[in-house]
């Protein structure tokens, strides 16, 4: 990838990434079937990670070989991710964990996933947290579908049994997970809220102005005040992104802006999905019927976003 250090991309800068991003989005390249790999893990281990990581990892991530997972997110903490409970107790050469992870996105296909466990409970609860590579297929691990209304198998919950981690596939120094989850979480608010509307992915605003100038334009004056809204969110968003990439070129930590793209990316889904069933008419209660069958497949994934 671009942004990569070489010799694994040509460590192209955040501004020289999004330039390249939008050009392929403009020719039509689809993003990479395996995101959390490509644009979560791979970049925090290449800044955090030993030379034998990135030897090891980052050239199969690149190449599609291995499909990665996170495991972040846990019942009891909430939406506070440093309450984790998760605990990964030094042996030896290994360290045992134990705990459950939810909400794990395609973690029935991973070979691997990023996980965050608790290595010194006697430290505030931002501190004692330690970063690691997991590979899904250890003893003790267990990978439980979560199926949703529509059938549909997306997420996960693991649980980790007395799993033992080899001590090598700690990533960084022990207790400095929180920092480099930090790291991974801007990653992924930056990835999920670039243009498309469902996580940074399908369709986006532009695409429904391009379907409305394509049909003739809108008549009705309030949808055409609701359209230019949407324009406006856009930009709003675009703009904030080139703020969060400014930040990371002038060597800043990650800040409020990217939570704050996040939040507004996913309401500006529904806004998008919302006006194209309006653009759609009566076909837009069909699902993927018609020229706006792209928007009307992602309508409904768009609703849970911000729950």
């Amino acid at each position: 990838m671009p942004h990569w250090p070489a010799p694994y991309g040509i460590d192209a800068g955040p501004m020289h990434q999004i330039l390249i991003d939008e050009e392929l989005r403009r020719n039509g390249v689809r993003r990479p079937e395996n995101p959390i790999g490509i644009g979560w893990a791979a970049p925090t281990i290449a800044l955090a990670g030993t030379e034998e990581q990135k030897a090891r990892y980052l050239d199969r991530i690149f190449t599609g070989e291995e499909f990665w997972c996170q495991m972040f997110s846990e019942t009891e903490a909430g939406s506070d991710l440093a309450n984790l409970g998760t605990r990964a107790v030094r042996d030896g050469d290994e360290y045992v964990v134990n705990g459950s992870k939810i909400w794990t996105s395609g973690g029935h296909k991973a070979q691997f996933g990023i996980l965050i466990a608790r290595t010194d409970p006697d430290h505030p609860k931002h501190k004692g947290i330690s970063y690691f590579i997991c590979p899904t297929d250890l003893p003790g691990l267990t990978m439980t579908p979560i199926i949703d209304a529509t059938t549909a198998h997306s997420f996960n919950q693991v649980f980790f049994d007395d799993v033992r981690i080899p001590a090598e596939n700690l990533v960084g120094e022990e207790g400095d997970g929180w920092r480099l989850a930090r790291v991974t979480l801007a990653n992924e608010r930056v990835s999920l809220s670039s243009a498309g509307s469902l996580w940074g992915r399908g369709p986006s605003a532009d695409d429904l102005l391009d379907l409305v100038r394509k049909a003739g334009g809108v008549a009705d004056p309030v949808e055409r005040q609701r359209l230019a809204g949407l324009f406006c969110e856009a930009e709003v968003l675009r703009l904030n992104r080139l703020r969060t990439l400014t930040a990371q070129i002038a060597g800043r930590e990650p800040g409020a802006e990217a939570s704050i793209q996040k939040a507004m990316a996913d309401e500006h889904g529904q806004h998008v999905m919302e006006m194209a069933k309006a653009v759609a008419g009566t076909a837009g209660m069909l699902v993927g019927s018609g020229p706006a069958g792209r928007l009307d497949m992602a309508s409904p994934r768009a609703r849970p976003t911000t729950v």
